[in-house]
């Protein structure tokens, strides 16, 4: 098939006209400190740019119980998958070059711990869609932390967005200090093991049980735009 050129606005069409509400591009060259395995071109050869997708959750999320909360997450998990799977086979179907969907969960298992195909929070950050914040969530000054992610590799060479170069957190420490397990006082060594207490089975259904570092964040309550993904969509 002939290419036809693509360009990076009809990428973010794509990914608008299938449901993602905000996209943004980086070039795969930008994650050489990602570890040997999670690179983008260790999973699509010759990659060259990363396409990632966002769908923010609605305020309402945050005072749900946690099996609600966990309904409503795995949805848009499920969503965001759908979302790159279509961004994936327009650029392959219209315009010619590879393309390979990156879910919004899965990846690979490593010394018995999951992790992400690439890191999509990581990669969002790389596509100007925000900056990592202080509860290590990537934290949007339109949204907040209450986005989720997918994305899609491909081959094509696009234009990649800009950083955002402001920090936003201030170091208010709000999720420092509501952190029931006190996982987020060390920067350096990010105590995921210990909010991995909060990821429990229950008759056998995976439940989470604590998002405070998100309910107490002032960009996810103060000014944020209301709105977006919920079970009724």
């Amino acid at each position: 098939m002939a290419k036809i050129e693509l360009t990076s606005e009809l990428a973010k069409q794509y990914g608008i006209e299938a449901g993602a509400t905000l996209v943004g591009i980086c070039a795969s060259s930008s994650f050489e400190k990602a570890p040997a395995g999670f690179k983008p071109n260790d999973i699509l050869e010759n990659c060259r740019s990363v396409i990632v997708l966002c769908i923010p959750f609605t305020r309402k999320t945050l005072s749900m119980e946690p099996p609600e909360y966990t309904a409503l997450r795995n949805a848009i998990l499920t969503k965001m998958t759908e979302v790159a799977k279509i961004v994936a086979k327009q650029i392959t179907k219209k315009n010619g070059y590879k393309a390979k969907a990156i879910s919004a969960s899965g990846g690979k298992t490593v010394d018995g711990k999951m992790w992400g195909h690439i890191s999509l929070k990581h990669a969002a950050a790389l596509a100007g869609l925000g900056v990592i914040t202080r509860n290590y969530l990537l934290t949007n000054p339109q949204y907040g932390n209450r986005l989720w992610f997918s994305a899609v590799l491909t081959d094509a060479e696009l234009v990649p967005d800009e950083t955002q170069q402001s920090s936003l957190c201030e170091n208010c420490n709000h999720c420092v200090d509501i952190c029931p397990v006190d996982a987020l006082s060390d920067q350096e060594s990010f105590g995921s093991k210990e909010c991995s207490k909060f990821f429990q089975i229950e008759n056998k259904k995976f439940v989470i049980k604590c998002w405070k570092c998100r309910t107490v964040c002032p960009y996810s309550l103060g000014e944020a735009i209301e709105g977006g993904f919920a079970l009724e969509n």
